[in-house]
């Protein structure tokens, strides 16, 4: 058990077994569980977003008809005693002797009198009896009806054909490496076999080196250093910058070969369509590509059953060289052990290793300007952040021009309260290379004119960057070089971040801070050169940090090959005018157990309706003319004390919401949450009711 009551599983070469946390280094391979061989030759198939593809097997796309056993019991009554019946009439001679002939036409003459006849009839008889009885039965549908008393439930319809599995040894067993011996490396692929089956190898090496190999595909001129890697190293060949091949504790079940995190279990009823129900939903860079929005109350399980396995999945994809993660909460939100990620970020902790670089590495004075006001000033009703933005870098401009970096936190608000001896110090360094500097004087000039007038956006981004100069934040935001400033620059590498906000002594901050991330990572994930890793931003509380820019930024992420995860308490923080587009923003929605039915009525909206059949039944009361129909009728009444009806069924096609307001509100049962799923490709699944696994 980890110190948070988690329980580790894992696919290693000997399958999911469970493991203490810090546990030693085995020096062989566990004997319990499907090996790794095993586990890479399951059938993995997919009919939606959203499936957990590892042994899933397709459904029907529609629910059978059942007939009911009540209907099924009295038909096969009725069949026996149809077929008893006549073999009676054919037994006594009532239907004449016609059944009996083919007897007697093989039967020879010699065989009359003796012992052969008789059993040649009794035969015969059991043929026919036996003819009844498969005429009768299939008519009664005796076997269906046995089926279901057998299993005490309906029968359901056997699902698709299972994929068949490749055989162990075969030519295309993936632990034998097909492509890599294919491409005449056969001494690198019995390396990896060797360390397959010797136990060396778990899913992440596997999922690795099979990234590295795509690599090389790409580009041939890798393919020596890969081969002598792998011939030095073997499973720990290409391994991640940190070292790590593993994590130190997993608490959610992982599918490193589809790169799917299991998150649950889709209600099987009616609310879902057949062909999800009882299936196990998953969620993997596909979906997440199109960004996932997760409204629910507290204490509903939003981080140990969604961002937590959703971020551990992405630092396992990390490790393998296919992903960047960064996780952003409130210091002491269980996201995992510090362990389990490569750069920690604790601001306002005198102990944090590493600093959050203010201006998200970025040079450019304008860029720098952009991503400050936004995060600063981005949800104050009635300021034009492209102002703030304008005034922001008509200071940043000159400050970087006379000292090469950006200002401080002290220096900026300094500047922002046009404080006379910084502005006279920075106007002196400018004045310094005489008329090289012109520009940046006459910015800082523009600046002066302007503060103080009507719509000056200064005094409030002052007030805002007065809330990071405070003396818990002193050493942090460093700008000249002499801490370890981390940057959302670094998403062009498969990194692992953790930014631990001061929530609890410093909310605003925090709220201005989470906008800030937000704003640089659109704006990072957006400018990388090389978009193979899928980056990815999950925000374990987005309250207060979404704007009209960052929530445009969203909607971009697709095509970026990246995507963010937001959960929310409630959609009352966000600015009313902006939950419309959020909701439009994000492919995929989440509401948990417990939304109010103002939240519920948003979320109905977004998922739109759908035609469904309804059926009305009238019952109508049956007056007799006749004096005996009237006295069978009366006499019905009395023993049953309802008067004799007709009912007549009107069947209409009627335009209904998926899931309305109130169901989202009252019938979505606690540890449930109900989910829709858009893939980067357009692909879409319809509004599941889940059952959320949680922690395993």
């Amino acid at each position: 058990m980890d110190t948070d009551g988690t329980r580790e599983t894992r696919p290693t070469s000997a399958g999911y077994i469970p493991r203490p946390a810090a546990p030693p280094k085995p020096s062989h391979a566990p004997t319990a569980g499907p090996t790794l061989g095993d586990w890479l030759r399951v059938p993995r198939s997919s009919d939606g977003p959203g499936v957990w593809t590892y042994g899933h097997v397709p459904r029907g796309a529609e629910e059978p008809e059942v007939t009911p056993t009540r209907q099924l019991v009295s038909g096969a009554l009725i069949s026996l005693l149809a077929g008893l019946l006549l073999w009676s009439l054919l037994w006594n001679g009532y239907l004449g002797g016609f059944w009996l002939w083919p007897m007697y036409m093989f039967t020879p003459d010699s065989w009359a009198h003796s012992h052969a006849a008789v059993v040649v009839a009794y035969v015969w008889y059991s043929i026919v009896i036996g003819a009844l009885l498969f005429g009768f039965g299939r008519l009664g549908r005796w076997p269906e009806l046995l089926r279901r008393l057998l299993r005490g439930r309906a029968v359901r319809p056997l699902h698709s054909a299972e994929p068949a599995r490749p055989e162990p040894g075969g030519e295309d067993d993936p632990s034998r490496w097909p492509q890599v011996r294919g491409a005449g490396l056969g001494e690198v692929a019995d390396r990896l076999e060797g360390e397959a089956g010797g136990g060396r190898m778990n899913d992440v090496d596997y999922a690795r080196i099979r990234r590295a190999w795509d690599s090389v595909r790409v580009d041939p001129s890798r393919m020596r250093a890969f081969a002598d890697s792998v011939r030095d190293k073997g499973a720990g060949a290409c391994v991640h910058p940190s070292g790590d091949r593993d994590l130190p504790v997993r608490a959610a079940r992982h599918d490193l070969l589809a790169r799917q995190v299991l998150l649950g279990t889709v209600e099987d009823g009616v609310r879902n369509p057949y062909a999800r129900r009882g299936t196990s939903l998953a969620l993997d860079p596909d979906v997440l590509g199109t960004s996932l929005l997760a409204v629910g109350p507290s204490g509903t399980g939003k981080t140990q059953r969604l961002v937590r396995p959703v971020v551990e999945s992405l630092a396992l994809q990390a490790l393998a060289g296919q992903a960047a993660v960064v996780a952003v909460g409130a210091a002491g939100a269980q996201l995992g052990p510090d362990a389990a990620y490569d750069v920690v970020v604790r601001i306002g902790d005198p102990g944090s290793v590493y600093d959050l670089d203010l201006y998200g590495g970025a040079t450019d004075p304008d860029e720098a300007a952009t991503l400050l006001a936004e995060a600063f000033v981005g949800d104050v009703p009635g300021i034009d952040v492209r102002r703030a933005a304008t005034a922001l870098a008509q200071l940043l401009g000159p400050f970087r021009t006379a000292y090469g970096r950006f200002p401080a936190v002290p220096e900026l608000r300094e500047l922002l309260d046009q404080v006379p001896a910084a502005f006279d110090a920075l106007r002196r360094e400018l004045a310094a290379d005489g008329a090289a500097h012109h520009t940046m004087l006459r910015e800082l000039d523009a600046r002066t004119r302007q503060h103080g007038a009507h719509g000056d956006p200064g005094p409030a981004l002052a007030d805002r960057v007065a809330l990071l100069d405070r003396p818990a934040f002193a050493g942090f935001f460093d700008t000249t070089g002499q801490g370890r400033p981390f940057s959302l620059r670094a998403l062009e590498h498969p990194i692992r971040v953790r930014v631990d906000l001061p929530e609890r002594g410093h909310a605003d901050a925090s709220r201005m801070l989470a906008r800030l991330l937000l704003a640089q990572f659109n704006a990072a994930a957006a400018a990388r050169a090389d978009r193979s890793l899928f980056a990815f931003l999950a925000f374990d509380d987005a309250s207060h940090t979404l704007t009209p820019e960052t929530v445009r930024g969203v909607q971009r992420l697709r095509s970026a090959h990246a995507g963010v995860l937001l959960t929310l308490r409630t959609l009352d923080d966000v600015p009313e005018p902006l939950r419309t587009p959020l909701l439009g923003a994000v492919g995929c929605r989440m509401a948990f157990s417990g939304v109010t039915t103002w939240d519920g009525k948003r979320f109905a909206e977004a998922w739109g309706t759908e035609w469904v059949e309804t059926r009305d039944v009238t019952h109508r009361t049956v007056f007799a003319d006749q004096p005996l129909t009237r006295a069978i009728h009366a006499f019905r009444k009395l023993v049953t004390g309802k008067a004799v009806t007709t009912d007549a069924v009107t069947v209409r096609q009627v335009e209904r919401e998926r899931w309305s307001a109130s169901d989202l509100a009252h019938a979505v049962p606690p540890g449930h949450a109900v989910l829709s799923l858009t893939s980067v490709q357009g692909e879409r699944a319809a509004p599941l009711l889940v059952r959320l696994a949680g922690t395993a």
